[in-house]
């Protein structure tokens, strides 16, 4: 995460474990929403396996990179990589035991993001001219501790050194661990090492680039130095620099990074983090006119392995059957992805109680909706999530109640069951209206067919639209357009 986030974990958004049984759409401007759809009760997912591409072994060569450093840019194709669940590097735990991790995870992120948005210090620099290519990069969910779930391989330095990196829409600053360390938490890869790198170059002290870090630093070579922190007061430290980064056969030279040496907290197993949010010195953003200012992901069911989540940066990112809609400036944090959530209807009827005005981002910069790919489940402020989950419980009043379950109140016991009837729900944007497939809300929690309702209520004035509830669509994000789009069955 950037220096706003919070805690964090190999990620490279938040793939969810839960099986996506129902139709995904995007409700018609014409047709009247239905009342119900089905659920199909399917087992508690099992832990996965880890099968990554040999990108190693892949020849890089100029014919085949993106130079975007270079006077005469090579047009990249675009590029998918398969993804994996965090939970195939955890083979050893039951998959009751993952997902309760991944709740821990889920409400230190949430506090951190709260947290964050409460004290708001923007920070970046600009993005940089360049020429427009495209490209693509699989990413696979995480393990780390609060900033997200999705992780990718990528290539860094000259030649390249593959390593995995963490995703995080909830994040600007990109950074990895270098040697020498002085203190470095376990990592998948060997440290990076910038001696071995022909296209490494530390940021002078007195450089644009070094002035524009929110609190930069000078170390006695006159080399300038980072420091970015997250919300459960882990750490990374060390000096900025310039880096390329290769994404299977494709190059992107000159990108701006953090290269700590002292890197601690509650970091595991990744190199380092990828930041996509939206402030200056996130990827996008330092890349911008390099992809045209383009990218998406689409994060998939476990179980679906005939389409792997990705993230495709370029022209490529946006599906034409994209539902849009704007996104919104908070004046005092430049991170987080800000949506307009009008209402929300159960059973085909708007929900009385949930309104505009509850999400609403004043012109302090409090209150307000992010889309983020690193929380799993959607929080809205409280009297709103009381409504939603009133709504919910009557429609679903013919399902048996079972216990509550960690965050959430609203259970079912659905043991016995192959398919039940539940009420459809649809998040009314400003311009777009996205119908949740049933596996998007009401999801298995344990091995005994116990299902529970995917939103939680927050005391926080900043609601968050989680990756659970994203499953199965392609969220792109078009910064020329300002606007965010949501594409029903685009995981392809």
């Amino acid at each position: 995460m950037s220096a706003h986030g919070g805690n964090f974990l190999i990620l490279v958004l938040q793939v969810s474990t839960f099986f996506s049984a129902a139709v995904v759409s995007v409700v018609s401007a014409t047709a009247p929403p239905p009342q119900y759809q089905t659920l199909l009760v399917k087992p508690f997912p099992s832990v996965p396996t880890l099968s990554w591409p040999e990108v190693e072994s892949l020849p890089v060569s100029q014919s085949d990179g993106v130079f975007l450093g270079a006077k005469t840019p090579v047009a990249a194709s675009v590029l998918s990589l398969q993804l994996h669940h965090i939970d195939a590097l955890s083979s050893n735990a039951t998959p009751q035991a993952l997902f309760g991790l991944r709740l821990q995870r889920d409400a230190a992120r949430v506090e951190a993001l709260s947290a964050l948005a409460a004290a708001s210090v923007p920070d970046g620099f600009g993005a940089i001219n360049a020429t427009r290519v495209g490209f693509s990069s699989s990413i696979v969910s995480g393990l780390a501790q609060g900033s997200g779930e999705y992780f990718t391989r990528l290539g860094v330095g000259t030649p390249p050194r593959y390593v995995y990196m963490v995703l995080d829409t909830g994040s600007d600053v990109v950074w990895l661990q270098c040697a020498p360390c002085r203190k470095c938490y376990s990592q998948a890869d060997p440290v990076f090492d910038p001696s071995k790198s022909r296209s490494f170059a530390a940021v002078p002290c007195g450089s644009l680039l070094c002035r524009r870090l929110d609190s930069p630093g000078c170390n006695s070579r006159r080399k300038c130095l980072y420091q970015v922190t997250y919300g459960d007061g882990s750490f990374t430290l060390g000096e900025f620099s310039t880096e390329t980064l290769t994404f299977r056969r494709n190059r992107v030279t000159g990108v701006a990074l953090g290269c700590g040496h002292d890197n601690e907290g509650l970091f595991v197993g990744a190199a380092g983090l990828l930041g996509l949010g939206r402030g200056r010195l996130s990827f996008p953003s330092q890349a911008g006119r390099r992809f045209n200012n383009k990218f998406s992901y689409c994060l998939v069911d476990r179980s679906a392995s005939s389409k792997p989540s990705s993230v495709v940066f370029g022209d490529s990112a946006i599906s034409r059957i994209a539902r849009f809609t704007p996104l919104v400036r908070n004046p005092k944090l430049d991170t987080f992805y800000y949506v307009e959530l009008l209402g929300i209807s159960v059973g085909g009827t708007r929900v009385p109680g949930i309104t505009a005005p509850l999400f609403k981002l004043d012109p302090s910069g409090n209150g307000g909706v992010i889309v983020d790919s690193g929380t799993s489940v959607t929080r809205l402020t409280r009297s709103a999530y009381v409504a939603l989950r009133n709504a919910f419980r009557s429609g679903a009043s013919d399902l048996k109640r079972a216990a509550d379950f960690s965050l959430f109140d609203t259970c079912y016991d659905l043991s016995g069951k192959t398919e039940v009837k539940v009420p459809t729900v649809i998040l009314h944007f400003r311009g777009a209206d996205v119908s949740l497939p049933a596996s998007n809300y009401l999801i298995p929690v344990d091995t005994e067919a116990r299902f529970c309702f995917a939103f939680a209520g927050t005391m926080s004035g900043l609601s968050i639209i989680g990756n659970i509830q994203q499953q199965g669509f392609r969220v792109s994000f078009d910064l020329a357009g300002s606007r965010v789009g949501f594409s029903p069955r685009a995981c392809a």
